[in-house]
């Protein structure tokens, strides 16, 4: 019996990533360089350890240019970029379903907390999570399952009792080798990318209720 749902965040409750390999997309061309999502992939839904877009125009192409500045106007215009962004469509009703359920509600994110608390206030949706894990809060990020680990810890249920909501590969991986039960809801840029964990697509999470879902 499902008792608990734990989210991804970036990608899955408001759709950052999206954004973010645009933008990038767009500053690598200006140097001559294709971005391909298979590339930046690697850092999606995970640190930058494997794939740093910020210094990989460096590092491996060796253009010279100012890091920092780089990193500056990168995050501007993604800042920009995300100024209309919100919601998922039909992350609020299933937080609201699931709330009403009886559920309790988890977050375990690769992003640190800085970073998901300007959301979380700006999205209003702070109130319906029962705990936040992330990357401030574990050794390894996805897709090291420690996050899902820690929020099944925390929230007080067991892995055959828990559903993740994710929508990247790397989450997924992490999700699946925590022992949950794992939905993904791609997005435009993750829904391009191979998924080798078994897991449940949803492509319109607006169309399904909290009963579906537990029902799938």
């Amino acid at each position: 019996m499902i008792k608990a749902l734990i989210f991804d965040f970036d990608g899955t409750i408001i759709d950052t990533e999206t954004a973010w390999y645009n933008v990038f997309k767009d500053a690598y061309a200006q140097y001559g360089v294709e971005l391909s999502l298979a590339t930046y992939a690697k850092c999606l839904g995970t640190n930058l350890q494997t794939f740093n877009p910020y210094t990989y125009l460096v590092t491996h192409h060796h253009i010279q240019l100012d890091v920092e500045a780089f990193q500056t106007s990168i995050q501007q215009r993604h800042a920009q970029w995300m100024e209309t962004e919100t919601l998922r469509p039909g992350i609020l009703t299933l937080l609201q379903q699931a709330k009403e359920a009886g559920l309790k509600i988890g977050l375990a994110s690769s992003s640190s907390r800085q970073w998901i608390d300007v959301y979380m206030d700006r999205l209003g949706i702070r109130h319906y999570f029962d705990c936040f894990c992330s990357a401030d809060t574990v050794t390894n990020v996805k897709p090291d399952p420690e996050l899902y680990l820690q929020a099944l810890e925390q929230l007080g249920v067991e892995a055959d009792e828990a559903m993740a909501i994710e929508d990247s590969p790397n989450g997924a991986q992490a999700a699946v080798a925590a022992g949950l039960y794992t939905v993904v809801i791609p997005n435009e840029i993750t829904k391009q990318l191979p998924f080798n964990t078994k897991h449940h697509t949803v492509t319109a999470l607006e169309q399904y209720t909290i009963h579906d879902l537990l029902a799938t």
